[in-house]
């Protein structure tokens, strides 16, 4: 891969300029920064999630549900059931 020297970014620099304008360019840097920081926490927070530690027991079902025992709630629709 061929590496990105100064004359590079320089011509990746003005072109933003020209496209963007110099009043969009701080902004457009800034809220890519923010996305960045962002996807890093999500990444390291949905990490912690997946793989619980051992002190921290799993949350316990309930034993029955209505399904298992035959009733059913009535609906909002059904009130003279």
């Amino acid at each position: 891969m061929p590496d990105i020297g100064v004359p590079e970014l320089l011509i990746v620099l003005v072109v933003a300029f020209l496209l963007f304008g110099a009043k969009k360019l701080p902004e457009l840097a800034r809220s890519m920064g923010r996305s960045a920081s962002e996807f890093k926490k999500g990444i390291r927070e949905g990490g912690a999630d997946a793989h619980p530690t051992p002190q921290e027991p799993a949350p316990e079902r309930p034993a029955t549900s209505p399904k298992a025992t035959g009733h059913h709630a009535p609906s909002t629709g059904d009130a003279s059931a």
